[in-house]
């Protein structure tokens, strides 16, 4: 029986998968490779990269398109030299002697591989290894080289030096074709070689590359035919809620569509009951479980964010600032994937958007003391009323030591009420986050069991800061609009505005305070802090 694949290349006799093949421009790449030129392909990690190169060079290699000699090598294992140009080019070595024995059956250059000395000069090793493969290949020699991005200092730079010298070789004794692929375009590579005075960019190290391609998320429908599959193999259905609430949730990113499904769909590895549809519940379960165990996507995204780079553009985001960041940053989170490829800028998903906050104040969650009981009515709603009235107390007396601490300042407030209410609300309920670059506020929405709806009661709470130079009425009055506009996106009819007063000088009695304002035809309560 196959299932849904979170880790490695994508087995189709293994598991359910969108074609790699599909997943790319056949035509362009196609065409790039009968034109000699050198180009990128780059994508975050655990979209489908690996498996589409692995693909790739079948259909080279097949007689659809068997003009080509084509070879696919993982130069991951030479991250380890570093400095050590000589054990990088012997690693890179290895890797093609390994891939020309199994794959191509090329046993002479296999041999030539394990029998180069990368010690004498090891900058000029790869050069000539390659310049003796594509010499006595019987087809011009297409390289798909993986993971280029995880060599670093002066064997990144030597691997890229020894391309580009040999490029203008090509395709008699040079790789006809060249693909390197990686997490970021080869013009982002900043690298620091201890044989330099200057960092050296990708782009003057590699200024062959002909284009950059960036293999992108899985579309709705690639996403809905991917768990059809399950369903056609199985007979297990997908209830129209729950495959609208997996696109939602993800967007499509490919590691978070198999992973919500491989969670939903199996349990302890076994097949959960197939006379259940799959519900709108089971994916927001597995969406909480897959967040919990803090599992290595997710875990690799969030450790990015302690990045100077990825702060300047996901700080002001979670703050709803304007924030100031280069076109560089910008297009670095996006390659990590972090945020969307289309404007406006904003977190890529859902589930990066729940991931971001909780990542940066962990601590802080794991000390707060409140319980979820305390919250909780006699006919089982949340009584937000009492617990932001607690929120203004822990803010008021512990806000200036929390906000100090905080990695991300300028949106701690409203990551310390994030924390406060989901220390509350995720034992029973959950909070969906909009963010918007900009906009001066954050929006929270509080789903809780029970109530006339399928998913529950709703509850919208919204935040806004007041700093030196900004007017607190109008704060307020925009806030009042705002919150009015979201309660009624959300169909909900109880709706909270917390403002933030940041400005220096002003007293406890000033800023915390509760009173009921009208705002575009709604009654809207309204919390000083």
């Amino acid at each position: 029986m196959r299932d849904f694949n979170t880790a490695g290349p994508v087995r189709p006799e293994d598991h359910y998968c969108v074609p790699p093949l599909d997943r790319l421009n056949l035509r362009e790449i196609l065409a790039l490779i009968r034109g000699k030129r050198y180009f990128v392909l780059h994508a975050p990690r655990q979209t489908g990269k690996t498996s589409a190169l692995l693909a790739l060079r079948d259909l080279l290699n097949s007689g659809a398109e068997g003009e080509y000699r084509c070879a696919y090598i993982n130069v991951e294992s030479a991250q380890t030299a570093r400095e050590d140009v000589g054990r990088a080019m012997g690693a890179i070595a290895s890797e093609i002697a390994r891939e020309t024995s199994d794959v191509l059956n090329d046993a002479a250059t296999a041999e030539a591989a394990e029998r180069l000395d990368t010690t004498r000069r090891p900058d000029a090793a790869l050069l000539a290894l390659l310049r003796t493969w594509a010499k006595a290949a019987e087809s011009p020699l297409v390289l798909l080289i993986d993971e280029t991005d995880a060599m670093v200092g002066d064997s990144l730079v030597s691997v890229l030096r020894q391309l580009r010298t040999g490029y203008a070789h090509r395709p008699a004794a040079f790789p006809q074709s060249l693909v390197l692929c990686g997490v970021r375009d080869v013009r982002d590579y900043r690298i620091r070689a201890s044989s330099e005075k200057e960092v050296i960019t990708g782009g003057s190290a590699f200024n062959i590359k002909a284009k950059s391609l960036r293999l992108g998320d899985f579309a709705r429908a690639e996403v809905e035919a991917l768990l059809g599959q399950h369903t056609a193999e199985t007979g297990q259905m997908f209830a129209p809620e729950a495959l609208e609430a997996v696109w939602e949730q993800t967007r499509g990113q490919p590691w978070l569509v198999n992973a919500l499904a491989q969670q939903m769909c199996f349990s302890a590895g076994a097949l959960r009951p197939r006379d259940r549809p799959i519900a709108q519940r089971d994916v927001f379960e597995a969406r909480e479980a897959l967040i919990l165990r803090r599992e290595t996507h997710l875990d690799q995204l969030a450790d990015k964010l302690r990045e100077p780079r990825v702060r300047r553009v996901i700080e002001p985001l979670l703050s709803g600032g304007d924030g100031e960041y280069s076109d560089r940053d910008r297009e670095y989170v996006r390659d990590l994937g972090l945020v969307a490829g289309d404007p406006p800028l904003r977190l890529a998903n859902p589930i990066y958007g729940e991931v971001v906050p909780r990542e940066l104040t962990w601590v802080l969650q794991d000390r707060m003391p409140q319980q979820t009981a305390w919250y909780v009515d006699a006919d089982g709603g949340l009584n937000l009323d009492k617990l932001l009235t607690a929120f203004q107390d822990f803010f008021r007396q512990n806000s200036e030591h929390w906000i100090r601490r905080a990695q991300y300042t300028e949106a701690g407030p409203q990551l310390v009420l994030q924390a406060f209410l989901h220390r509350v609300v995720n034992g029973r309920g959950r909070i969906e986050r909009e963010y918007a670059l900009g906009s001066r506020r954050v929006d929270l929405l509080v789903v809780w069991p029970g109530g006339h709806r399928r998913e529950g009661r709703y509850y919208v709470v919204e935040c806004k800061l007041v700093r030196d130079g900004r007017s607190h009425a109008r704060t307020i009055e925009d806030g009042l609009e705002q919150t009015a506009a979201y309660m009624d996106l959300c169909g909900t009819e109880e709706g909270h505005l917390v403002v933030f007063d940041l400005r220096k000088g002003r007293s406890c009695a000033d800023r915390v305070y509760r009173e009921e304002r009208a705002g575009g035809g709604r009654r809207i309560v309204v919390w000083g802090a």
